[in-house]
């Protein structure tokens, strides 16, 4: 009997693998990815004429990385029972890819099941309704959603991405030239990842293997494992705080809303009212986590701005003289060579004082000052490979506002030239500004 069920449990595995393998949402999840860090490279070159991170290396990371979350969150889904078609897995990846057309930020499964939790409730209120054709096969496609299971599924994903965006959620930020409110340039950080999710849900059915315990929603019939590729991250821009800092204080944010959508999504299995409350505060509590980390950042003074003497640093380069010397981003460069430098200009200057070999004072966030020094060598960067916070000459700058999939496929970049120190007129697409 084990043998068996072996035998059958392996086979459920293999044939989920192939179906996630042989449909298109998985590969459609991972070009979205590389023409977002493609799109990154591209807005890194043209601020700071260098790029910073290699959108392949970075793709490849989040592919690998979601991987082993998809892995994990099936081995959880085994526990957990979904009752899913084929029709509803179709059905939940074009609400998502609608509500993507809309704002990147909606590619989230919580707005998709939330959504179509809040339509399943009111087409079970108009119990008699049903359309012909292809309306009528979406309208039984959404009534038969499972939507307290998918809202566990939701709050699990959630889990993951938490633990994902604190493990990752800074190595992939992209330093900005920002225009402040008075329209003063001040530097700043974009932070994204999106993680391609493959997963395979315990779906039960008629003449599937049995298991040896009962899973949640489950109903001690036959099962098998479906597939169900979701793509799932965040996005946020910061002006007032690191990237690392950031990154550790949505993943707090992110657990305590994963705590309280688990909470409201088993009630809501046990008493089938509270199922629309918990669909609301799927994509609501979202929303207003975003609205209240923007509030927040608002409230922050900027953190990359040169002080009254220094230069503040917006990036390290990677293996550059400044990370070997261990120049940190929102240090201050305040002596070069034992000469004050406070523009690009005399930290120039300062660096042909002595080509072969350089002294700096560095004053670190806390305001105490450093000693590193460090041999200059053929090859390495003129400039010591940090990127500063931007002066008033600075060229390109780019406007913060929501971002649309047409721009990430599109390659625009957001960017406008500015001309002696004023933003050009000419409007130009604009950077993502969510966060989750």
């Amino acid at each position: 009997m084990n043998l068996e069920w072996a035998l059958q449990w392996g086979w459920s595995v293999l044939n989920a693998c192939l179906y996630l393998l042989l449909q298109p949402f998985y590969y459609i999840s991972i070009l979205i990815v590389a023409l977002s860090y493609r799109r990154q490279m591209l807005l890194e070159r043209k601020l700071f004429h260098t790029k910073l991170h290699n959108w392949v290396g970075e793709t490849w990371r989040v592919v690998w990385s979601g991987l082993i979350a998809g892995l994990a969150l099936s081995a959880l889904g085994v526990f957990v029972s979904v009752h899913l078609t084929s029709a509803s897995i179709v059905c939940l990846w074009v609400t998502t890819l609608l509500l993507m057309l809309v704002r990147v930020r909606y590619l989230c499964l919580a707005y998709a099941v939330g959504l179509l939790g809040v339509a399943q409730f009111a087409l079970n209120v108009a119990e008699g309704w049903q359309p012909g054709g292809v309306l009528g096969t979406s309208v039984t496609a959404i009534r038969g959603l499972d939507i307290p299971a998918l809202l566990v599924l939701v709050a699990a994903m959630h889990v993951a991405e938490a633990l994902l965006v604190r493990w990752q959620g800074g190595k992939a930020a992209t330093p900005l030239f920002v225009e402040g409110k008075r329209g003063r340039l001040v530097g700043g950080y974009r932070m994204e990842d999106l993680w391609p999710i493959p997963l395979l849900l315990l779906v039960p059915v008629q003449g599937g293997f049995t298991l040896p315990w009962t899973p949640l929603f489950g109903d001690g019939t036959g099962y098998m494992l479906a597939a169900l590729p979701v793509l799932m991250g965040f996005s946020s821009v910061t002006l007032g705080q690191l990237p690392r800092q950031k990154a550790v204080l949505t993943s707090n944010r992110l657990l305590l809303y994963s705590v309280a959508l688990l909470l409201l999504s088993l009630l809501a299995a046990w008493w089938s009212p509270l199922m629309l409350v918990a669909a609301l505060f799927s994509f609501l509590a979202h929303e207003a986590l975003i609205w209240y980390g923007n509030m927040e950042e608002s409230r922050l003074s900027p953190m990359f701005v040169h002080p009254e003497q220094g230069l503040r640093v917006l990036a390290v380069l990677p293996d550059s003289p400044a990370t070997a010397m261990g120049i940190l981003p929102g240090e201050a460069i305040y002596r070069v060579n034992s000469v004050v430098v406070n523009s690009r200009n005399e930290l120039h200057q300062a660096l042909r004082i002595n080509s072969a070999f350089c002294k700096l004072e560095v004053r670190n966030l806390q305001g105490e000052s450093k000693f590193v020094q460090r041999g200059m060598y053929d090859g390495d960067h003129h400039q010591l490979g940090v990127v500063l916070a931007p002066d008033a000459d600075a060229s390109w700058a780019v406007s913060i506002r929501p971002a649309s999939i047409y721009r990430i496929v599109a390659m625009r970049l957001g960017a406008r030239r500015r001309k002696g120190g004023q933003a050009s007129k000419m409007e130009s697409p604009s950077l993502d500004t969510i966060e989750k």
